[in-house]
Order: C-alpha cells, then structure tokens, then sequence
C-alpha cells in the first residue's frame, strides 16, 4: 500500500519539480513509501528520488534539498488499525451509542503511538510492524502495560491470546527503543501487591522504560462492568505503596520514574509533588503533572495592573474547579476585569468523570444558562474535538454562542491561556 499526497506546499521543492495532489508516492531513494512515517524516515537525504503514479503513468523527479525551503508534501492520512481487545474498562465501550461514528473508533496503532502518543497494548503488533519499529527507530512509543501478571493482564484486555508484556517489553527495549508506559489502576484487580510488583519489573528496563504512571480507571455511568472507581482510601494507599519505589529511583538515577496521575492526589487530598520531579512531563496529556504545572505557571505569571474593562466567565470540571477558583481571585485583583468561573457537574457521563476534557456542550449549557452576564464565555479547548470546534456531543461553539447570546471562545487551559482569552479573545470580539 503506498501513500496518497493529498496536498502540496505553496512555493515549496514539491511544486518546483512538478508533484501535484492525488499523486501516489511510490518510493523515496527507492524505499517504498507506505504511510507518513515512511516519508519521514527516508526524507531525510539532502538528494531524493522520487517515483510517484499518476493516473496510469509513474513518473520519477530528482531534486537537491534547498535549505530553508521544505519539501512541501503532506500524505493523506493512513486507515488507522483498529484494536481487538475487549478491555473491562474500555472508554469507548462506555459511551452511549448515538455518539458520532468516530468516537466509537478503538484504534490499537504503534504509528498513531509514534506520532501522537496513543497507548497501545502490543497486542495488535505484527512481526513486520516490530521489525519496522526497530528499523525505523520509532521511539518513543506509548504502552498500556496496566500489571505484568499475564493472566491478570488478559482478564483487563479480554484478551486471553495477548502475548508475554515481559517479552514484548524485553524485544523493545533490547533493541533501544524508548518507551513510556501507563497502568490503569483497577481497585481490587491490579493494585497492591500487583502493583508494585508491576512497577518492579517495569523499573529493570530504565532507562528505556523512561516513565511509568499510574492512572485510576476512568468510570461512566454508562459502563457495564463491575468495577468500581478510585475513592479517597484507594487513592492514599496507591500513592503510599509508590513511594518507596519513587524514592529508590531518585536516589539511584536521580529520577522517579513512576508518577501518578493528578487525580490520585486530588483523591486523597494531598499536596502534589514538585513540579521538578516530573521530569520533561513525559505524560502529562496522561494528567500526570497537569495541574502541578498550571499552579506554578500561576505563580510565576505577571498580570498587568489594569486592563480595558470586560466581564468574562470561565468553565471547568469538578476535579480541577478550586485550583482554577484560586487562579481566578488572584485575577480578578486586576483593575477593569471581572471573572466568573463555573464549576460544570458532568451529567452526560455520570458524577465519577470529573476531569475538564470529558465535558459536553450540553452540560456546560445547562450549568452556564441565566447565571452570568459576562461579555464572553471562555471554553478550554480539551473540550473540543481536536482541529474543530465541536464538543463530545455534537454541540458547536455556535451553538453555544447562539443558545447563550454572548461570544464564546475556546482557549488554551494554561494560565498565559486564561489571561490572553481574557484580554484578547472578549476584547476583540465586543
């Protein structure tokens, strides 16, 4: 299967020479070129030969890289593989089936991994698709691990053929490809002695096991499984019995390597740990060290005296509403701005989702409706399908915009996002 160019770049090499969209690039230096990966990997020679199909016709183009001018080729993107696992805590098998159809898309990819840190399993992985890993050198990759006790790890995946994680593991790294690992911590199934006998053998393969995080188990109302969430006493005892292993490995390599999600420490009502100590936040996309980073970005920003008047509102998810509050009072100390900020109870998934990016349109509507007289409503863009403006359920920023009679705006959910929304996004748009 060859790749599709789907555009070209404006005054880029590719047009100079003469590619043109819907060309198939077949090869690239004479390797064929399968997928977007490919063209990375093999346009890195200062001199390329390509060969692409157009129409009936192949035709072959030789060109001199230019510096400071690209390429230009954007492929069309790859059919992702989709995963075959039936895990007992699958988000995707938690949503409600009148979702849009991508939603209900389980991909199980190592490129998707490569590309934007997706987790796979290495259940779905072929002995070519390994083999290209090590070739390509495609690190680092994203592993759902969840316990290194195989019969527990198939009865979490459903999958009673998933092969040894040691020896996947072991094939990986031997061969230095890097890896950042997740565990989904199910109460009663992989925690406790489970738990640190996972992040025992996870530790033997640093540093190509470069991060470990602990994340609890994601729960909606609309699960079938009978696992329940992560409460306050669960929480404390992961974080006690992570300790030691946390300690060892600092002293040892002047890392932690393994980090729990925020979650765990909103949970149990403990201060987080220090910022240093998540490294180059590895897996913070994971929420692992999210909120740790806003409060010292917080911190550390300077607002300015005054500003041309505006009211804002701002909205968030339950786990993350007093850090937010606490930012929005030392805001609300600038002259001219007065901010509203709205903690939004998620009713589409059920009371145990409580992070920001899970939020709906129509749950942020009802929470938002004849409470505020703000000039602008201001939306953290996790809530929104990424590249788009539509929430989870369909709503658009236009709907809601229309539904509320005030502008709203998406934005990033840092502090610099919050105040340039604020000072910017409302200001332009009065």
């Amino acid at each position: 299967m060859h790749a599709v160019i789907n555009n070209i770049t404006e005054d880029s090499m590719a047009q100079e020479i003469g590619l043109e969209k819907g060309d198939l690039l077949l090869t690239l230096n004479g390797h064929p070129v399968r997928d977007v990966i490919d063209y990375m990997f093999h346009a890195k020679d200062d001199v390329l030969e390509i060969t692409v199909q157009r129409g009936k016709k192949t035709l072959s183009f030789k060109t001199k890289k230019k510096e400071g001018l690209p390429l230009g080729i954007e492929l069309k993107s790859f059919r992702t593989k989709t995963c075959r696992n039936k895990c007992i805590f699958c988000f995707v098998n938690q949503l409600p089936k009148n979702m849009r159809k991508s939603l209900h898309l389980k991909d199980d990819d190592f490129r998707m991994s490569f590309l934007f840190g997706n987790y796979i399993t290495l259940t779905n992985l072929s002995s070519e698709e390994k083999k290209r890993i090590i070739e390509q050198k495609l690190s680092p990759l994203y592993i759902s691990v969840h316990t290194t006790n195989n019969d527990i790890r198939r009865k979490i995946l459903g999958n009673p053929k998933a092969p040894d994680i040691l020896k996947e593991l072991h094939d990986l790294t031997s061969r230095k490809i890097r890896l950042h690992v997740q565990i989904v911590l199910c109460p009663g199934l992989n925690d406790s002695e489970e738990l640190s006998n996972t992040i025992r053998d996870l530790q033997k393969f640093y540093p190509y096991v470069a991060s470990i995080a602990v994340v609890p188990v994601g729960l909606t109302r609309h699960r079938k499984s009978i696992i329940r969430p992560v409460d306050k006493n669960d929480a404390l005892k992961v974080i006690e019995d992570v300790k030691h292993f946390r300690q060892r490995c600092k002293r040892r390599h002047g890392d932690p390597i393994v980090h729990l999600a925020d979650e765990f420490y909103i949970k149990a009502e403990v201060p987080f740990p220090p910022v240093k100590e998540y490294g180059d936040l590895p897996q913070i996309e994971n929420g692992v060290g999210l909120i740790p980073v806003f409060l010292q970005s917080s911190k550390k920003l300077k607002l300015p005296k005054k500003i041309e008047p505006v009211h804002a509102a701002v909205i968030t998810g339950v786990s993350f509403m007093p850090y937010l509050e606490e930012f929005a009072r030392k805001l609300n100390t600038v002259e001219g701005l007065s901010l509203d900020v709205f903690k939004v109870d998620n009713r589409f998934f059920g009371p145990s989702v409580t992070v920001t990016g899970l939020l709906t349109g129509k749950d942020i509507l009802k929470t938002i409706v004849g409470r505020t007289k703000a000039d602008c409503l201001l939306v953290p863009n996790v809530t929104l399908r990424e590249g788009s403006d539509m929430f989870l359920d369909n709503v658009t920023l236009k709907d809601m915009e229309e539904s509320l009679g005030m502008h709203v705006n998406a934005i990033e959910p840092t502090p610099e996002g919050l105040l340039r929304g604020i000072t910017d996004g409302c200001k332009r748009e009065n």
